[in-house]
């Protein structure tokens, strides 16, 4: 990471769950100086209490369909993160919103870079670019075709926005592919908690977790701390564009998930099912990473236990904190 050492450094969304934990790794790699831009909707300033402590971290609180605001936190920056977003369903209930945040907002950051000369810029996507795969392990080069979702929909605008400013500006750029994420500093309160939050939440008052349906949809599941590691092995690498899948390269089931999630928590419950509700179409993930892995460098360390078992010990402060009205709840 020796590209990363002294460095100046932009993070787009940097108090939310992934950006956060990559300002911690960005820290220990030896950057000069963070600056966070977070308009603290979903992200907490709580997320980087231990980062302001090193005296090295700046949070600017803005959003990043700000054009002003944008320009003038990328000048002078060496590397930028973009992973401000909002989430998959709030798009689904704001379409505009969401064209503004996923659209305009990544347009301002990529035009912000290209006139700073940014010396890279590495982007948050999604699998959800992939839809309903029709190949697994899915590779990068499978087409987006069966995607029907706004989300999915901007991410692959955005991937296409930066292939074009590479060939207008000759910005260099990495897009990840982010699969199915979970670890610490998930959303534990508001309108769109997480399914292992509601989860845990159920499992500590004595309540099996409950899936809608037989369960067997899968997901690849790649840890928070992962998901950092990439973005900065990305950041150093020589890869001047490309996109790369971030995942753990390993299926795992809802129900699968939810008996993982009891046996860390040390219940003997047994998963309660609902009646099918058609929420996602997408009944199945598995990503191809052999591209990551060959040329950034990036393999999943963290397992499904173990990284569930990370969550839960830092969840149960959490719930405690909220229970005796220490931390306030959003909506």
């Amino acid at each position: 990471m020796t590209m990363l050492s002294g460095a100046r450094v932009l993070v787009t969304g940097g108090a939310g769950t992934i950006g956060s934990t990559i300002v911690d790794q960005l820290l220990g790699a030896g950057v000069a100086q963070v600056t966070v831009l977070d308009n603290l909707v979903r992200g907490r300033e709580a997320n980087l209490a231990d980062a302001f402590e090193t005296g090295r971290v700046e949070l600017v609180r803005g959003d990043i369909r700000d054009r002003d605001v944008v320009g003038a936190v990328t000048r002078g920056m060496d590397i930028v993160f973009h992973q401000a977003a909002i989430r998959i369903t709030q798009c689904a209930e704001d379409p505009r919103l969401a064209l503004e945040v996923l659209a305009d907002g990544t347009f301002n950051v990529i035009e912000a870079a290209v006139a700073s000369r940014v010396g890279k810029l590495v982007a948050a996507s999604s699998a959800s670019v992939y839809g309903l795969a029709e190949s697994f392990p899915t590779s990068e080069v499978h087409h987006h075709h069966n995607n029907d979702t706004f989300y999915g929909a901007a991410k692959s605008f955005n991937e296409g926005m930066l292939r074009s400013f590479r060939a207008m500006n000759g910005l260099d750029y990495v897009a990840l592919r982010y699969f199915n994420v979970y670890g610490p500093r998930m959303d534990v309160h508001g309108l769109y908690t997480e399914v292992l939050v509601r989860w845990m939440e159920r499992i500590a008052d004595g309540k099996p977790p409950l899936i809608f349906g037989d369960g067997l949809q899968t997901m690849d599941f790649i840890f928070t701390t992962d998901i950092a590691r990439a973005n900065l092995l990305a950041a150093a690498s020589d890869q001047t564009e490309g996109v790369y899948n971030v995942a753990s390269g390993t299926e795992t089931s809802l129900l699968g998930l939810a008996e993982a999630l009891l046996a860390v928590m040390g219940s003997d419950l047994s998963v309660e099912h609902g009646p099918d509700r058609e929420v996602n179409g997408v009944v199945r993930r598995l990503a191809d990473t052999g591209a990551a892995r060959e040329e950034l460098g990036f393999e999943a360390r963290v397992g499904l236990h173990e990284g569930l078992r990370q969550l839960v010990d830092w969840w149960q402060p959490q719930r405690d904190e909220i229970a005796a009205g220490r931390v306030s709840v959003a909506s």
